[in-house]
């Protein structure tokens, strides 16, 4: 389920309505959510061979050769893993935003509103140059359904996947936590003013 939460109380409903389905309290990985554009990348023998964006969460916008230019982006994987397909949030950073309205506005072009339509828009140019210039970076936060490991299992658990994404050299999110109900989550004094997902595991 995909539900937005605005509370500490609405958060507790929200799990208790969870824990009332599943007849049990889960784990759940508890990370801060970075606004930018959803992207997938897909490697093949441990090769990146195509992204793309959500689209209309059947088809989306190949972006591969834009993609290639993030160069936290591993274009080879440690190992040739026979499918992995992945999901992550292109963002820009705040300077990098920063310093490119400046320019904008100097030049008297139109100023981006925010770092995520800013992000949208480089990685959607057709000159991949211009997106390198733009200096965006990647949050992997996904392993998508059906990939692979080498001796052929799928990973176990969310939080598990991370830390496989993590070996396998992809940046995934920082300051995540793993915990069990919402007194555990609330004693771990979340920051205000930063979205959250959390993603459960059995």
């Amino acid at each position: 389920s995909l539900t937005d939460v605005f509370s500490m109380e609405e958060l507790k409903s929200f799990l208790d309505g969870v824990e009332d389905v599943l007849g049990h309290t889960p784990l759940y990985s508890v990370e801060p959510k970075i606004d930018g554009l959803s992207v997938s990348l897909t490697y093949r023998d441990g090769i990146f061979v195509q992204g793309a964006t959500r689209g209309d969460g059947l088809v989306g916008e190949d972006v591969t050769e834009n993609l290639r230019t993030i160069k936290s982006i591993p274009l080879k994987l440690k190992e040739p893993i026979p499918y992995l397909c992945v999901r992550g949030e292109v963002y820009m950073p705040r300077s990098v935003f920063d310093e490119l309205n400046q320019k904008r506005e100097m030049n008297g072009e139109a100023l981006f509103a925010n770092p995520r339509n800013a992000a949208a828009g480089s990685l959607r140019q057709l000159d991949s140059k211009i997106c390198s210039e733009r200096k965006l970076d990647i949050f992997i936060f996904n392993i998508q359904e059906g990939s692979l490991y080498m001796d052929g299992s799928e990973p176990v658990s969310h939080s598990a996947g991370l830390d496989r994404l993590e070996e396998l050299e992809f940046t995934t999110v920082n300051n995540r936590i793993v915990a069990k109900g919402y007194e555990e989550i609330k004693s771990h004094n979340l920051g205000k003013g930063i979205l959250y997902s959390f993603p459960f595991f059995l």
